[in-house]
């Protein structure tokens, strides 16, 4: 079990007497559409629900419909924890935990597209239509040598830009990909990906008592079955329990 709950870490959890946790709606595979209650469903409220279970306060979620908009709002006060996915560019601000989750990333393309391998799509010329600060547009911003990366307002954006400007490839995290791809006659999924987004919690950098319980409580989660189980209950495709953190 996680360590017990001090003054300390719940002063930083919960400095209002509730649990205020940011949820990215625009990550379908995390957070469901609201139920009759208007309460989110997912993997993601789960694991927050069983957060504020064992820290004793009730839980409030704070609603974003983009990954960046929700980590910039870090600076506001607005949540004391997050899902979202740990980024070297985030990580000055705040402190995440190793992953609970990991969603392969990968690029597709249109029919009769020349584009074969991952490795075809970082050459000169090549346009790639992108969520604007999504995880894995902040790992093509640093790896990218020679492809252009076209940004668009969130998943769906991304997706309506590619098709409206008719763009060589389409970055994007697979299980989507894989929706997408039935609408585009002739469109091909690459093999492989490009990275695996490694989906955290992360808490404001300066509580240190609280980024060290929710490393606890990210590692109990996944060793006992928490997070399998969210992902079963919740008949999510594409993504994986994280390996432990002393395994990675």
């Amino acid at each position: 079990m996680t360590s017990p709950i001090t003054p300390a870490v719940r002063a930083e959890l919960a400095p209002t007497g509730k649990l205020r946790v940011g949820l990215n709606y625009g990550n379908f595979l995390l957070v469901l559409k609201d139920s009759a209650s208007g309460e989110p469903q997912g993997i993601a409220p789960d694991l927050a629900c069983e957060l504020g279970r064992r820290v004793g306060v009730p839980v409030e979620f704070v609603r974003f419909d983009q990954a960046g908009k929700m980590a910039h709002a870090v600076t506001t006060g607005v949540w004391d924890v997050a899902f979202l996915a740990a980024e070297p560019a985030r990580a000055d601000v705040i402190a995440f935990t190793a992953a609970y989750l990991e969603i392969e990333a990968t690029y597709l393309v249109p029919a009769g597209s020349p584009i074969r391998t991952i490795a075809d799509v970082d050459r000169p010329g090549v346009r790639i239509a992108v969520a604007n600060k999504a995880a894995y547009d902040l790992y093509l911003s640093r790896t990218l040598k020679h492809a252009e990366l076209v940004r668009a307002e969130g998943i769906d954006g991304s997706y309506e830009l590619f098709v409206a400007q008719k763009l060589d490839v389409l970055s994007g995290l697979k299980p989507r990909l894989l929706m997408d791809v039935e609408t585009l006659p002739g469109a091909r999924i690459l093999d492989g990906r490009f990275t695996a987004i490694q989906q955290g919690i992360g808490t404001p950098k300066a509580r240190a008592a609280a980024a060290a319980y929710l490393s606890a409580f990210v590692e109990e989660a996944k060793s006992a079955g928490l997070v399998a189980q969210a992902i079963a209950r919740h008949g999510v495709r594409g993504v994986n329990v994280a390996p432990a953190a002393f395994a990675r």
